[in-house]
C-alpha cells in the first residue's frame, strides 16, 4: 500500500466496528423504552450515515488510482469525525440522563 492512502485502511475498520455500536445504541434505547428517544434516534441515525459514508469512501480510497483517492480519504476522515462526534453527543445524552 502506498504512502498516499495510508490512513484509509484504518478510517474502513474503525467505521465499521463504530457502525456496528450504532445499532446497539439504537437496539438498546428500545428495549429500555427510554423517554425523549427521539434526539438520540435521529443522531444515532446521523452517525450511522457519517459512519457508512466514511466506509465506503475509504473504501473508494484504496481501490482508486487515480489522483481521487486522497480525496476520498480526506473526505472519509471528515465523516468519520462527524460521526464519532454524534456518537459523542448521543452518548452524553444517554450517560448522564440530560434528556428526559
Amino acid at each position: 500500500m502506498t504512502d498516499k492512502n495510508s490512513n484509509s485502511q484504518h478510517i474502513l475498520n474503525t467505521s465499521a466496528n463504530l457502525l456496528g455500536l450504532c445499532f446497539i445504541v439504537l437496539t438498546s434505547r428500545n428495549i429500555l423504552d427510554m423517554k425523549a428517544a427521539t434526539l438520540i434516534d435521529e443522531l444515532t441515525a446521523f452517525a450511522i450515515f457519517a459512519f457508512m459514508f466514511s466506509c465506503i469512501l475509504s473504501f473508494l480510497s484504496m481501490r482508486s488510482k487515480t489522483s481521487y483517492g486522497e480525496k476520498y480519504e480526506k473526505f472519509a476522515d471528515v465523516m468519520f469525525f462527524i460521526g464519532l462526534a454524534s456518537l459523542f453527543v448521543t452518548a452524553s445524552l444517554i450517560t448522564f440522563n440530560i434528556i428526559e
